[in-house]
């Protein structure tokens, strides 16, 4: 079963028994599913492109989360926290920061960077085989800790 038939059958389901939060949170996501396969004229969307779009969404939540505590917003902080916990459900689990150490420095091995000048090298290839399994930039920052 792919993500879109899983958000669907979740939104059936948070409907259902009546979970107002997690169904605009999950509506949300159809939403952009469908607006980015409106964009590119298929009629399905991969699993690839489904995750980056719910990982585009869950920095979305954090950024506005920080947002809004920063402002004293409060109440608006705790909507985005709780609508981002709906969406962590459909990403894989994060690497941890020695797993994330161990894959970047593999990735290093493999291109054969030796200095900040092979970055833009070493993050094509980190950013292709960790999708979903960590952050960009927490990637990015791995990636100039271990050239520098």
């Amino acid at each position: 079963m792919g993500l879109l038939e899983q958000i669907n059958s979740d939104i059936k389901s948070a409907m259902k028994a009546k979970e107002r939060e997690r169904l605009e949170a999950l509506r949300a996501v159809k939403t952009a599913f469908t607006m980015e396969m409106t964009k590119t004229g298929v009629k399905d969307i991969e699993n690839d492109d489904a995750l980056k779009i719910i990982q585009r969404l869950v920095k979305q939540r954090k950024d506005s989360a920080s947002t809004f505590s920063a402002g004293g917003r409060e109440d608006l902080a705790e909507k985005e926290l709780l609508e981002l916990s709906f969406l962590e459900v459909y990403l894989p689990a994060q690497l941890s920061d020695a797993d994330l150490t161990t894959a970047v420095q593999g990735i290093i091995t493999k291109t054969g960077a030796s200095s900040m000048k092979d970055m833009g090298k070493v993050m094509g290839l980190a950013s292709k085989e960790l999708t979903g399994k960590a952050d960009g930039k927490a990637i990015a920052d791995k990636v100039k800790e271990l050239l520098s």
